[in-house]
């Protein structure tokens, strides 16, 4: 390896050697960087690189936001579901130490798979990326929603109320009072439906653009639920990253609408408008949080960015939308496109 190579953390070895993915060889990595959420390590061993991670107790952000770190369980088995419903929409799983709570899976090199937020925050919009991203997602929640048996293996809508629902939308209620009611009801009309296996964190930061198709990874906040939630986290992204890159605003609009469709003409368990509405009330709750909320994101570092955020969403919140497009409509004309 690299002259970075370090021993990794003793409960990682720990993790490899009962789980026989490594012997008495010693082992070397690296940290990986970009999570909020665990400890990630690229580590060698006999048998080749693997990439292990676990979950952390407090998420390094600035807010107070703790977390069970039992959770990659439950990402171990989003893993194997989604292999199933899509080959090669989840890194190869390679074991799950539930005592350490150390997840191991298949290293993939970022020369084959860049990270899409990478290629999107460098104004590398693709259409057809995005479009295979929502044919990934509603596959997974199109597979699962006909297999009702496998709720009770993702019975963790405390971790997703802990990961998502609170730090997200509820934190957000705290900030705008004015909004709070339809902020908190977002959050009872997620836990209300139960329809598939939701993912939790698809993000572009949790993306990987494969020769074959993209790779979904951190599925940490995996849990039976509302698989509108999925369809509008991601979204969401594409909205903001018009904030982050003006000059690519056109392709991003592209992608929120290839993915948009490509994912609703997959919905088959419930009418496709019921699922559209939901996603499209969800979608300004996201935008908001994700200015205000205990996990902003990075790239909106001021007021300046943040302000048309929170007219927009703040709009939509007071005077909700049925479609997608409509909240794709609010946006441009917020940023005069």
């Amino acid at each position: 390896m690299a002259e970075r190579a370090q021993r990794p953390p003793a409960e990682f070895e720990q993790a490899l050697r009962e789980l026989g993915l490594a012997g008495d060889e010693t082992l070397l990595g690296e940290p990986l960087t970009g999570g909020v959420s665990s400890d990630i390590w690229r580590i060698d061993t006999a048998q080749g690189p693997v990439c292990a991670k676990r979950a952390l107790s407090r998420l390094r952000v600035a807010a107070e936001w703790t977390a069970p770190i039992e959770r990659n369980l439950y990402e171990a088995r989003w893993m194997q579901v989604a292999e199933t419903a899509r080959p090669g929409s989840a890194p190869q799983l390679l074991g799950q130490h539930p005592g350490l709570g150390v997840l191991v899976m298949r290293y993939l090199p970022a020369a084959e798979y860049p990270l899409w937020k990478q290629q999107l925050r460098d104004g590398l919009a693709d259409p057809a990326t995005a479009r295979a991203v929502g044919q990934t997602l509603v596959a997974i929640h199109a597979h699962s929603a006909a297999l009702p048996e496998l709720a009770p293996q993702f019975d963790s809508q405390g971790i997703f109320f802990d990961i998502r629902l609170d730090p997200y939308l509820l934190a957000t209620a705290d900030k705008h009072p004015d909004c709070a009611e339809a902020l908190r009801a977002l959050v009872t009309q997620t836990q209300a439906y139960r329809l598939a296996l939701v993912h939790g964190d698809v993000s572009p930061k949790n993306i990987l653009v494969g020769t074959q198709g993209p790779v979904l990874l951190d599925a940490e906040c995996a849990c039976w639920g509302d698989p509108a939630f999925d369809l509008a986290f991601c979204l969401n992204h594409l909205l903001l990253k018009a904030l982050w890159n003006p000059a690519a605003r056109s392709g991003y609009r592209q992608c929120f609408d290839a993915l948009g469709q490509a994912h609703l003409q997959g919905v088959n368990w419930e009418l496709q408008a019921a699922f559209e509405r939901r996603a499209a009330a969800l979608l300004p709750g996201l935008l908001l949080a994700r200015v205000d909320g205990k996990s902003p994101v990075e790239y909106l570092s001021d007021d300046v960015h943040r302000a048309p955020v929170r007219r927009c969403a703040r709009a939509l919140l007071q005077a909700p939308v049925a479609t997608l497009a409509e909240v794709a409509a609010a946006w441009q004309r917020e940023l005069g496109t």
